[in-house]
């Protein structure tokens, strides 16, 4: 009979890849009669085609008996086709294991040639049970003659020890003498299995440190020392005496060796293992972060990429030292390979402090600036794509200019500026100047993010807001948000933070009226109804704001403007007010209502004869005189300054427990209790028992309602629909006196409370005969201005506030910004267009990219104190006390906008 070979199997798949089913389901069935046949060679030629259709994805998990025979044939090129069928077959769940436990042993104890095959299939089949059961056999194997077959236990032992721990106990000792093994193989393959088991529990191995340290300074074998150097590293944080020990050896292998990945894992061991500490560690630390630097510039980009990981475990003990090559790593930030850039800009993160901060943000928003794509080619590029025309005529992308990308740094920038509170930042107008910035050239949609920023800033620094007003009006005047509003990456929610912080703070404002036009133009109607509606809230208080002031310093010539701002105004409030959005229409038609009582007041009003300056203290006590002005000019600024609103997280109330003792089902008065349920009872039950009932509480009561009981109309007692007169009862002089004292202090309580309005005004005595009261003319006394000083103008208290320094206001939370989705950017020409209304003063010019002098002196940071351990007493005890000192974490503040 002829049988098909594993050859013949290979190239009949390849013969046949359109039948391929067809063909495979012949050749098992062929190999089913084969695996059965008693002869061993064609059983084991069976086997290795089975497990050639394993590894195809064929299963063969219905012949693992037929493999356990295999594995028992006395020829070692059959017994080794046996157990390569049980490694790519067999899994814990295998019934045959159970049969196999003789068949090991015996092999274990046969020939060399089947002792190493038996090894090496133990080590991929072993399950918890055979590990018990051939454990002894194994730590046996560790004394053979032949060095391969040591080798070749040690690593299987690794295996047992994970499936049966107790193993280890016994294991141990004979393993460590294998540390001193004539053979280097079998060195080596103990430090490994050393190094992999030191992973779990470092301080059980400490006791193997002498062994490894000779081996450190002796062994040539790269390999080798790559694994000592590894398991030094778990040990030394255990050990603190290994660090002093430990730091000439590896600063020779630093300086010496040739090896890269040798190189890497002793930089990386000093930094795990606490070596870059003290001053010892310090040149050793100068030493390795200049490697580190070597690589960044290096070009594998595994070197690259593994370099900057290391260094970001740096910077926390020596940021002035990574300092010093932080060109290079920023240069890392334009990479290629999206992972290098991810790793650089963690490492710029992780170093920023607060005198490098600014250089560094201005070099990443560099990378945000798309380069000039409308530039007219040179003569040698035209010439290039004449003669080679099959190049793309298209510039390629840099990598920043991916969406994705921009958006993680456009991100990272206001991580960086925001972390700790503000923390590093000096000057708030720059960052407020870069927040701007982004907003211009991310060219992703990142508006909430900065709209939160801005808000946030300003609420907290005071000193800012005057700048930031600025600013803002620069942001409101320009089109450039407005043409863009439902652009990808337009981040028209920055015209919300602009149209509120104007608002909010219209007192900064060099000339209010000038804004109005901006807020209120038909294209605002293009932005979403949030940021309507804040425009509409903003323009009111702006209005409000210049009205007051106009009102002080009043003259006739100011009415026909105040008339004009008014109708200009009204006519775009009743276009809002047909808007489709309810919160716009419902702020439209209030505010519609207030400047029509405005534009009603302004039509009624008459000039005065006389200088056309009136003392708004005086009028304001004079019952006869009226003001120069008009009244409705101070309609609108009470309604927003009357009370000052500190920022509240959103989440504030859920936060506050209810107090103990407290219900809040409970009536606050039980009294309307009684009285509801009396009511309740009455329509409910039998007249005869309400007539009871009411007589029994008319008998009880005394005084005014026992007179009236007398004096009342009798009912007759058979009459169903009577209803008596409840009795009324009377305070007396005790309960009217607690009552008022009760009363005042629930007054003073609340006198503070800004959710409760308080009328502090004096309460004049009741007159009995006011037609007596004569009417005495005040012209001739002196005016009440001179008595009582006149109150500064909000504008004249905002001019002389200077600012020398920035205070942060680190009280709130900070603000939660939406996390926002990778968008498609925006086209490369983006410049502000003129505003659609003439303005007698042009705003600022928005700073962009400004250039500051940094001092060269940087404070270094303080070193942390190293990791303090308290070492086992004895190996091997019940009880191993151990202690790590956890670095302590800077409180993070995290929240909503301010509001």
């Amino acid at each position: 009979m002829w049988e098909r070979t594993l050859q013949d199997l290979i190239r009949g798949l390849r013969a046949n890849k359109n039948d391929e089913g067809k063909f495979i389901a012949q050749a098992m069935d062929e190999i089913r009669q084969e695996i059965k046949s008693k002869d061993m060679e064609l059983k084991a030629g069976a086997a290795m085609k089975l497990t050639y259709l394993d590894m195809l994805g064929y299963d063969m998990s219905w012949a693992s008996f037929h493999v356990v025979e295999v594995m028992s044939s006395s020829k070692v090129h059959l017994k080794s086709v046996g157990y390569l069928a049980a490694v790519q077959s067999f899994n814990e769940d295998t019934d045959v294991l159970m049969l196999t436990t003789n068949l090991l042993k015996k092999d274990l104890s046969s020939t060399p040639a089947d002792v190493a095959v038996t090894l090496n299939g133990v080590s991929h089949i072993v399950t918890s049970d055979l590990a018990r059961d051939l454990s002894p056999e194994l730590i046996a194997m560790l004394n053979h003659s032949r060095p391969h077959i040591r080798k070749r236990a040690v690593l299987a032992l690794y295996r047992v020890f994970e499936k049966y721990p107790d193993a280890l106990r016994h294991g141990i000792g004979r393993l460590q003498e294998k540390l001193e093994d004539p053979d280097a193989g079998v060195v080596s393959a103990t430090v490994n299995v050393l190094c992999e088991l030191a992973r779990r529990n470092p301080q059980d191995y400490l006791p193997l440190a002498p062994q490894l340290f000779h081996l450190l300074t002796t062994s040539s074998n790269n390999w080798m020392l790559i694994k000592i150097v590894k398991l030094f590293g778990s040990l030394s944080p255990h050990e603190p005496r290994l660090v002093k020990k430990l730091q000439p050896p590896i600063t020779d292998l630093i300086s010496t060796t040739s090896a890269i990945s040798l190189l890497y894992e002793c930089v990386h061991t000093c930094i795990i293992g606490g070596m870059l500490q003290g001053a010892s560690g310090f040149s050793l630390a100068r030493t390795c972060v200049s490697k580190l630097a070597a690589f960044i510039q290096d070009a594998d980009q595994n070197l690259k990429y593994i370099a900057l990981l290391a260094m970001v475990k740096i910077v926390p003990t020596h940021p002035h030292l990574v300092a010093e090559h932080q060109d290079t790593i920023l240069a890392s930030v334009d990479d290629e390979d999206i992972s290098i850039r991810m790793r650089a800009l963690d490492l710029v993160s992780a170093l920023v402090t607060r005198d490098n901060l600014q250089s560094i943000v201005q070099q990443v928003l560099s990378h945000l600036v798309k380069p000039d794509t409308s530039a007219v080619p040179s003569a040698v590029q035209s010439l290039s794509q004449h003669i080679v025309p099959s190049t793309p005529a298209k510039a390629m992308t840099a990598p920043s200019q991916s969406t994705a990308y921009r958006l993680v740094l456009s991100q990272r920038i206001m991580a960086i500026c925001s972390q700790s509170t503000y923390d590093n930042i000096t000057d708030f107008e720059w960052y407020l100047s870069v927040l701007v910035d982004l907003a211009y050239i991310s060219g992703v949609d990142i508006g909430a993010q900065i709209r939160d920023q801005l808000v946030d800033v300003v609420g907290r620094v005071r000193g800012a807001r005057r700048y930031a007003i600025k600013l803002m009006v620069k942001v409101l005047s320009d089109d450039t948000f407005l043409l863009n509003a439902g652009e990808p990456g337009g981040c028209s929610e920055v015209l919300w933070a602009a149209a509120w912080i104007c608002g909010e703070y219209c007192d900064e404002l060099s000339g209010p009226e000038e804004l109005l036009p901006y807020l209120l133009q038909p294209n605002v109607t293009s932005l979403s109804a949030d940021i309507i509606a804040v425009y509409i809230h903003a323009a009111t208080k702006i209005f409000g704001y210049w009205a007051t002031e106009t009102a002080q310093q009043w003259s006739d010539d100011h009415l026909a403007g105040i008339k004009q701002v008014v109708d200009s105004i009204t006519e775009q409030m009743e276009r809002f007010v047909s808007s489709s959005h309810i919160e716009v229409q419902e702020r439209a038609a209030n505010i519609l209502q207030l400047f029509t009582f405005i534009k009603r007041d302004l039509a009624a009003y008459r000039p005065k004869s006389g200088s056309g300056y009136a003392d708004v203290g005086a009028s304001s006590f004079d019952p006869v005189s009226e003001p120069s002005y008009p009244k409705s000019l101070y309609l609108i600024r009470p309604l927003f300054s009357s009370y000052e609103l500190n920022p509240v997280a959103s989440a504030a109330q859920a936060s506050v427990p209810v107090p103990e003792g407290l219900d809040l089902d409970a009536w606050i008065v039980p009294s309307m209790q009684e009285s509801i349920v009396n009511a309740h009872s009455e329509d409910t039950d039998d007249p005869a028992e309400r007539r009871t009932r009411k007589s029994k509480k008319g008998k009880e009561k005394e005084g005014a309602s026992r007179s009236k009981a007398k004096s009342g109309k009798k009912k007759r007692d058979d009459d169903p629909k009577e209803v008596l007169t409840p009795p009324v009862e009377v305070e007396t002089a005790e309960e009217k006196a607690e009552r008022e004292k009760r009363k005042a202090e629930r007054l003073e309580r609340m006198r503070d409370d800004p959710y409760y309005i308080i009328d502090d005004r004096p309460k004049r005595p009741p007159v009995d005969d006011i037609e007596s009261i004569p009417v005495v003319r005040l012209d001739d006394m002196p005016s009440l201005a001179k008595e009582e000083p006149r109150l500064p103008s909000l504008k004249s208290i905002a001019s002389q506030a200077s600012v020398t320094r920035f205070v942060v206001e680190k009280e709130g939370e900070m603000p939660r910004g939406a996390v926002a989705t990778p968008q498609p950017s925006l086209p490369p020409s983006r410049r502000p267009t003129p505003g659609l209304f003439d303005r007698s003063t042009t705003p600022p010019s928005l700073p962009s990219f400004q250039q500051y002098e940094l001092s060269d002196d940087n404070a270094r940071a303080a070193t942390p104190e190293p990791i303090k351990v308290v070492r086992a007493k004895k190996k091997g005890s019940s009880t191993k006390k151990k202690r790590s000192v956890k670095p302590e974490d800077p409180a993070e503040d995290t929240g909503s906008a301010v509001h």
